[in-house]
Formats: structure tokens, sequence, C-alpha cells
């Protein structure tokens, strides 16, 4: 404000590998935040590179940052951010829509990712028609249909009880053995032990950085 600058985030050096499945944790105020808008190309960085798949991500206006996002990004969110009056096949779908897929196509996409879930009988429903957790995982099935390179999480069992968070994370942890990037914000422990690697934050710096033996959901689920 004015001539004051705050740095959120205080020389991070972070490198993640395709197949990683990564917590990200920190208290209210750590730059998680703002980390995980940098990486969602939300936010850009002061100073430093970010490179993603190869690419140097510097300077984009906003048409090529959401060309970017689309190609290399998929996203789920603690509030869902389902569109209300959309079926849930719909939901999954509309990202493919504006990436100008065939909408033949983009219908059968979104049925199998669906059925990916577990939700293939519930793709006609509405997002009120739906448990929490139905209403995440419609959300997973539409961060996965674009096939992006990584997967971002924004405290995605936040809004949940602890057995649908713990079915979200086997979800989760299923999509991360196929080989998919993952990075999850969360601040609960017992999530982020589920996670192969934990990154702490604290006041902009990264405090911690330890791979973890993983703790499968499946136990209890």
């Amino acid at each position: 404000m004015g001539n004051n600058s705050l740095h959120v985030l205080k020389g991070i050096n972070f490198d993640v590998k395709e197949g990683e499945l990564v917590s990200i944790m920190g208290s209210s105020g750590s730059g998680k935040s703002t980390l995980l808008n940098i990486l969602g190309m939300l936010d850009e960085a002061d100073t430093g590179s970010y490179i993603l798949d190869g690419v140097p991500i510097k300077n984009l206006n906003e048409k090529v940052a959401a060309k970017y996002r689309n190609e290399f990004l998929g996203f789920i969110f603690q509030s869902f951010n389902l569109i209300n009056y959309k079926s849930a096949v719909d939901n999954v779908a509309l990202p493919m829509f504006y990436s100008g897929m065939a909408r033949k196509e983009r219908l059968e996409k979104a049925h199998h990712y669906l059925e990916k879930v577990g939700l293939a009988d519930w793709s006609h429903h509405l997002p009120s028609e739906l448990s929490g957790g139905q209403k995440q995982r419609v959300a997973i099935a539409r961060a996965l249909a674009s096939e992006p390179k990584v997967l971002l999480a924004d405290e995605p069992t936040g809004a949940l009880d602890s057995k649908t968070s713990y079915e979200v994370m086997d979800l989760i942890q299923g999509i991360n053995d196929e080989g998919k990037t993952i990075l999850v914000v969360t601040h609960e422990d017992d999530i982020a032990q589920m996670t192969k690697r934990i990154v702490n934050l604290k006041d902009g710096l990264i405090i911690d950085d330890s791979k973890v033996e993983q703790v499968r959901a499946q136990q209890y689920v």
C-alpha cells in the first residue's frame, strides 16, 4: 500500500518431480495460499523463476495464462466451485467446452471421469442433490477431465467430515498411484500424512521439507 510492500514469500526454492504427491502446510499467513496462487498462475512472483514442464511461466497476459492453466493444471477447491444449475456431467464437461472440444466428445469424457470417481449413477444429478463428498468427487473428475500435468488441491477435505475426507484422500492417492503429480494444501496433519512429502511454510519461508512414510487412506475408509 503506497510505498509499503509486504513480502509474503521470502526466497523459496521448491522442486516437485513428475508423479509426486506433496502436501503444503502452514498456519494462516504463512504464505501457502500465495505459493499456490503462483503455482496456479493466478499471481506472479516479483522475482525469481517458475518453470512448469519445461515452460518458463513469466509475463503472461491473461489469455496466455488461461491457456496454460487449461493445458497444465487441474484445480480442486475446498468449496467445490460447482455450478448449481448444471448437472454433474455438465460441470465436469465445462472446462472442455472452453478448450473447443465437440459436445459429444466432452460428454463422453465427462462420463468416463465420473465413472472413474465412482459417480456414474449420479451423472445427471444437480449439486444440490449430492453430498459434500460426492460434490468433491465431481470437482476431482472435472479437474482430471482436461488431463492436466499437475493437480492443485486447495484444502480439498476442509469442508468434509473425517470419514468423507479419507474417502476423498483414498481417491487422490489412487490418482497419484497412476502417475499424476498432485500438490495438496492442507492444515490437517492426518491429511498431510497421506501424501508422500510434507513441505512446511512459516512466515514465507520453507522451514521443513521431508519425505514421509505414506499413510494409506484405504485403511480408514
